[in-house]
């Protein structure tokens, strides 16, 4: 798996590393590239995690994601490449990604992948 955009997320130090809680990050304009078609993708995507040691950077976030607006990839590898990286980075205790897109012929996709796997 490609961890070419790895670089570009940032941290910055958790002030409450001994308190569990939760930081929802809500990112509604998510785009990237249908593989088969080359034509775009639209999609929501909504983080949900616990951190440890480390809290994401927004603007780091988003610019990350802008890295995929001209990706071919399909739905399934970018939702489970995007957690991979963010958990490799921010090393959270607990993660949910729930990636949902638009239609496109009809039909809908929502995926959600977490870390820990249960």
């Amino acid at each position: 798996m490609s961890t070419q955009y790895r670089d570009k997320l940032e941290t910055f130090e958790n002030q409450f590393p001994g308190r569990d809680y939760l930081i929802e990050i809500e990112c509604p304009e998510f785009t990237s590239v249908c593989p088969k078609t080359g034509q775009p993708d639209f999609g929501a995507l909504a983080f949900e995690y616990i951190p440890d040691t480390k809290c994401v950077e927004l603007k780091s976030l988003k610019l990350y994601l802008q890295c995929f607006r001209n990706e071919g990839i399909f739905y399934e590898d970018i939702t489970n490449r995007i957690l991979d990286d963010f958990v490799a980075v921010v090393e959270p205790r607990m993660v949910l990604l729930t990636a949902e897109f638009t239609p496109r012929g009809g039909i809908s996709s929502t995926i959600t992948v977490h870390y820990p796997e249960s």
